[in-house]
């Protein structure tokens, strides 16, 4: 697994990149060296947030988490991970196409402003895919909604996560 470390607002020292490479090489069972993680550290008053993403052919493993020490928040993320992965492993292997996420991760094209204050802009492929697949891909993202083209219908739906642990479904009517 290829491993970038990102730092804002703080700097990370030789024995935490050693942490986390250590920590992360624990995942490697799941992913051959395709995998790429990504490491981003923030610290906001005295709170210290650690997101990691891993990319693997197409799909997205996505966990963060903000504590009082960066380590209590990597031991968190990675946690999140190992248990996402391994939930979502026997899901993978059965619903997921192999091409339905591909090329999948977003591409930040910068801050903009506009009559409503629009302040970030993402663009990123849509994949035909079920309703499933598309749950699977916003619960391994950490989002609360996701745009995807019905495979049945051809048509741009959204998944959107309801109290409860329950999901919506939006359907365009023409």
């Amino acid at each position: 697994m290829n491993i970038s470390i990102t730092a804002r607002k703080t700097t990370v020292k030789d024995s935490f990149r050693e942490k986390v490479e250590k920590k992360l090489r624990k995942l490697d069972r799941f992913f051959d060296d395709e995998a790429k993680a990504v490491v981003t550290v923030t610290n906001e008053r005295e709170r210290e947030t650690v997101e990691v993403t891993i990319t693997y052919q197409g799909m997205i493993f996505r966990a963060e988490k903000t504590t009082a020490d960066r380590s209590d928040s990597l031991d968190a993320v990675c946690d999140i991970l190992f248990k996402q992965i391994v939930k979502n492993k026997s899901k993978l292997e059965t619903k997921v196409r192999a091409r339905a996420f591909e090329d999948l991760s977003p591409e930040e094209t910068g801050e903009q402003e506009g009559a409503y204050n629009l302040v970030k802009h993402k663009k990123f492929p849509v994949h035909a895919m079920s309703a499933d697949e598309a749950i699977l891909q916003m619960n391994m993202l950490g989002h609360e909604f996701f745009l995807f083209e019905n495979a049945e219908t051809g048509e741009l739906n959204i998944v959107y996560s309801r109290h409860g642990n329950s999901y919506g479904l939006i359907e365009p009517i023409r």
